[in-house]
């Protein structure tokens, strides 16, 4: 199983910006999506962002959109999730995942990180 570790959560301010980061243990394939999803408390996960390794094509969820922007550095075996504009409503854990298929759901999510904490509160 592939290892994924997030890094860069924290407390932000409402309007605010952070940057997250996912490391991953090995080398995706090119048709694998890497993706970042979020559970808020008392909430389900939800995608929020995927980005193809190989090709990096960019899928959003229409609660981001306009707001966060995903990329990859593939040298670095890194995806990151740029997010601005933070609302209180964004304070979740968030994850880093594959789906080795491509579909950004969590039935085709393979493997995922343990997450870190978003806090975004004045």
């Amino acid at each position: 199983q592939v290892q994924l570790v997030e890094s860069g959560g924290g407390l932000v301010q409402p309007g605010g910006s952070l940057r997250l980061s996912c490391a991953v243990s090995e080398r995706p394939y090119s048709s694998w999506g890497l993706a970042w999803f979020r559970q808020a408390p008392g909430r389900d996960r939800e995608f929020l962002a995927g980005i193809r390794w190989g090709a990096g094509t960019t899928r959003y969820s229409d609660s981001v959109k306009g707001r966060f922007i995903i990329s990859r550095v593939q040298a670095e075996r890194t995806v990151d999730l740029q997010m601005n504009g933070l609302k209180p409503e964004d304070t979740a854990v968030y994850y880093c995942a594959i789906a080795r298929r491509g579909d950004y759901v969590l039935s085709g999510v393979s493997d995922w990180g343990k997450g870190t904490l978003v806090t975004v509160s004045s």
